[in-house]
């Protein structure tokens, strides 16, 4: 890995038929883990499972691409994605509109960000934060005023990474998210406002 700050030189793209194949090739052949393929919050249980088998999941996440529906940004360095977010508006997440825990607080049209994967030679480099100020910048491009999270807070010192998919809320704050629910204290729900309230 070169001696350079990563974080400052990373690039930005929602995610497209054009760059489909960097996408498949940082999730790799796990589909980034069990091959989820960030299908994991759109969903029901039966269909996600049923998905792991045959890139079912690969395919749908394929197909809302090829569909120009939003899925998420990709951090891009030296031509190669090392870091993703899925990003979407809150509806077409089904597992959300069925939570107990990360009900809407409001009517306020929101985007969720539920799913966070580094590249591993990438990690603890400062990309996550960095891919979430992208974020934030690519939202209020696209006029998106409310950024929604539900990221982890660590109850042991050392996190393993397969836990850490949904984000860790130290590096929301550090991008300037706010907490503006703890009915989960391990998972709060975090806000970015791109505009005035």
């Amino acid at each position: 890995m070169p001696d350079i700050d990563v974080a400052d030189e990373l690039t930005f793209e929602p995610l497209n038929r054009k760059n489909w194949a960097l996408f498949t090739a940082l999730f790799g052949e796990r589909g980034a883990c069990g091959n989820c393929w960030c299908m994991f919050f759109r969903l029901d249980k039966a269909e996600f499972t049923e998905g792991k088998q045959n890139d079912g999941n690969k395919n749908a996440m394929k197909q809302l691409v090829w569909d120009n529906m939003p899925t998420g940004l990709l951090g891009i360095y030296q031509g190669q994605a090392v870091g993703w977010m899925a990003f979407a508006p809150r509806a077409h997440y089904p597992k959300l509109a069925r939570s107990r825990v990360h009900k809407p607080i409001d009517d306020r049209p929101v985007w969720s960000v539920t799913c966070f994967f580094i590249r591993k030679d990438f990690r603890r480099m400062g990309v996550s934060v960095a891919m979430l100020k992208g974020l934030i910048d690519y939202a209020r491009e696209q006029k998106i005023e409310v950024i929604e999270a539900y990221p982890t807070v660590p109850t042991q010192d050392v996190l393993p990474d397969s836990f850490a998919w949904i984000g860790l809320y130290k590096s929301f704050e550090k991008a300037g998210f706010r907490v503006v629910d703890r009915t989960s204290k391990s998972r709060p729900m975090v806000r970015y406002y791109t505009a005035a309230k």
